[in-house]
Order: structure tokens, then sequence, then C-alpha cells
């Protein structure tokens, strides 16, 4: 009988005990960055931010009680890779929510697979492809392609210029903008007159270039989000274009303005607040997070913080929110991130809803510039 009771006794404290247990499984966020690759320059301060976030979080206590594990995926900017990373992350791993893809390509890859799974996906690039049409289970932190093309027409219509030059990289970040470019211009009584393209890896664009130097152009727009970037600055000076040269919120990594030297001095690029904490104002309710991010990833990692990680952050950070409110219900996440109002962020105030899945407009972006390899706010 003793034995018994003893037996009994053990199976109520194991009963006892599987609460406890269960309550300390970690949270599992799901994340897919271009670690490695051609695309270095976005996923790596990408995975840097979201570790940084997973230490802070977890020295604290986690959430509610329980830690997060954040299992990033190396998607290399490849869109079959992102594939199966999402596959694995969903399946094997188990992830109330995925972050990521970095671009904008492996992104409207894993579109379709976060809508099949019903797992909730926040992406971090910009097309805005990603969330239009909306689909249920997709979000992005990354502001519209749309929205940054509207403010480099703006600044461009300010300085009294009519005909604009694109050229653009031919991924999918780069077709996008070139398409949103070509559709807005006219709503601010701007023409395109030359249409250039590069692939990603291309390594000289002066031929694009001296035919844009042929034509009437008063002003040249460059879309893309690779480092070729970079040589299209340095083609450009060396064939004496000194036309105004705009970028595209693709160029929000200080080393591709270090990289350029100073053929970058005087580009014109929309981005978000995070390239000039110094600028912004006291009372503006992103200044806390966004100087709070900066001191942290600087020390963390003794380099820049770039726009490319902000999008991590809100990506986790949104995450994080959510599964404090409503656990790691993939449903219940949707529904929450859904209907989140005024969550501040380093990337601007998101207000999303059901016809809005990124929550960000105009408004989120500055126009800066670049002086002697650093970002400022333009005049």
């Amino acid at each position: 009988m003793k034995k018994l009771c003893t037996v009994i006794m053990g199976c109520m404290l194991l009963s006892l005990a599987a609460p406890a247990a269960f309550a300390a499984e970690p949270y599992r966020i799901g994340a897919i960055f271009a670690v490695t690759g051609p695309a270095a320059w976005l996923g790596e301060p990408q995975k840097n931010t979201v570790k940084m976030l997973e230490e802070q979080i977890n020295a604290k206590g986690g959430i509610n009680g329980r830690k997060i594990e954040v299992i990033v995926e190396d998607s290399v900017g490849d869109e079959a890779k992102a594939v199966l990373a999402f596959k694995k992350l969903v399946e094997r791993d188990k992830v109330a929510v995925v972050i990521g893809p970095s671009r904008s390509g492996p992104a409207m890859a894993v579109k379709p697979l976060a809508e099949r799974s019903r797992v909730p996906l926040i992406a971090c690039a910009a097309a805005e492809a990603i969330i239009k049409p909306v689909s249920p289970w997709v979000f992005k932190t990354a502001q519209n392609d749309a929205d940054a093309a509207r403010s480099i027409f703006d600044k461009a219509r300010s300085m009294g210029i009519k005909r604009m030059a694109v050229i653009s990289s031919t991924d999918a970040f780069g077709d996008a903008g070139r398409k949103q470019l070509k559709a807005i211009a006219p709503d601010y009584g701007i023409g395109i007159v030359a249409d250039e393209t590069y692939v990603p890896s291309d390594t000289d664009m002066t031929a694009q270039l001296t035919k844009i130097k042929g034509t009437d152009a008063q002003a040249i727009i460059n879309w893309s989000i690779v480092p070729a970037q970079t040589t299209v600055l340095k083609n450009r000076t060396q064939l004496g274009i000194t036309l105004p040269f705009f970028q595209s919120h693709g160029f929000g990594n200080i080393n591709y303005a270090r990289s350029a030297g100073a053929a970058a001095d005087g580009v014109l690029f929309p981005q978000g607040r995070i390239l000039a904490v110094d600028t912004v104002a006291a009372d503006h309710p992103q200044k806390a997070v966004i100087a709070q991010y900066k001191k942290d990833y600087e020390a963390a990692y003794k380099t820049d913080v770039s726009a490319f990680g902000g999008y991590a952050w809100d990506a986790l950070m949104l995450a994080v929110d959510a599964l404090k409110s409503v656990g790691d219900d993939r449903a219940k996440i949707r529904d929450y991130l859904e209907a989140r109002k005024n969550f501040v962020g380093v990337s601007g105030v998101f207000n999303f809803s059901a016809d809005n899945h990124v929550g960000l407009g105009q408004e989120s972006f500055e126009m800066l510039t670049v002086r002697d390899s650093n970002f400022i706010v333009a005049k």
C-alpha cells in the first residue's frame, strides 16, 4: 500500500509539474534573411537585430515568463531557398509566426505558402505587391515603393524638374519600383525620357548611363537594393554626368554611400528617420525608439545601424507584441496584427487595417542626402 501511495503521489507531482514545464517552452519565431550572398547588406543587419532583441527580451524574463527563440534561416537572397526555409520553419520548427524575407522576390515566393499554411508572415521587403492585393496572412514593415516614388517626385517637382531618366536593377525590387515610377510620374507632370536596366551582378553601367546622357533628362533615378547601385554612382561620375541624382529607399545603408565615396555626395533618397536620428525632434513619437535602437545596435556590433535592420526590428517587435497579447495561436496573431494601431516602430508609426497590411504611408519618409559619406536631412 505504501508503495502504491508513493507511485500515486509521484504521478500527482508530475501532473502538477506538467503545466509549469509546458509554460517554460519558448515562443518560437521564424526568420528568413539574406544573411550571406549579394544581399547580405540587407540580411546581416536583420539577423544581428533580431538576435540582439532576443537576448534583451529573454534577459528581462521573456514574454509573460516565457522566453522567445528566434530561428534564423539564411535564404542567400534566393527565392527557392526562401521557400525551403519557410517550409522548415513551419513544418519542423512549428513557429508561431515568420518574419522576413529580406528581398521582394523571395517575399513574393513565400507569400502563397503563408496563405496556404495559414501562418502569419511579416515581410521585411518593400515591393507593394507583397501586400497588394491583400492576403489575410501577409504583412510587411518596409515602406511601400509607391510612397518612395511619390516622395522622389515631390522633391523633383519642388526643384522644377519635369523630365527624368530611370535606371533600375532587374530583380523583383528594381522591377516593381520601375513600374511604380512609370505609373506615378504623370500625376506629377513629370516625363520619363529614358528607361534603362541592369542585372544586379553587373559591374559596369556606362552603356546605360551614356544613353541617358544623350537625352534631355533633367535628373536621374536609380532604383535598386543591391551593391550594384554604387557602381551606377561611380560610372555616372566617370562620365561627367552632373544631373541631380535620386536613389530609392533601397539606398538605406551607410555602407552603400561609403562604397561609392565622393560619387555619392549630393544623392537624394527617401528613407526612415533611423538614418537621421539626431535631427528628429525630441517630442516626435519615434525619437525614443530609434535612438535606443541605434545606441544598442552600434554598441553591440560596432557598426552603423541601417534601415534594413530597422525593418527586422519592426517585424520582430510586432510579433512579440502579438505574442504578449494573444499567445502563439496563429489565427489570433493574424487578427491582432491586422487590428494593431499606433505601434511605434523604427520605420514609422504603424496603423494596420483589413485593407492596409503595411500600416505606413508617405509620412514615414524623410528626404535624405549624402554629405562626406554621411546621411543628413536634405534642405
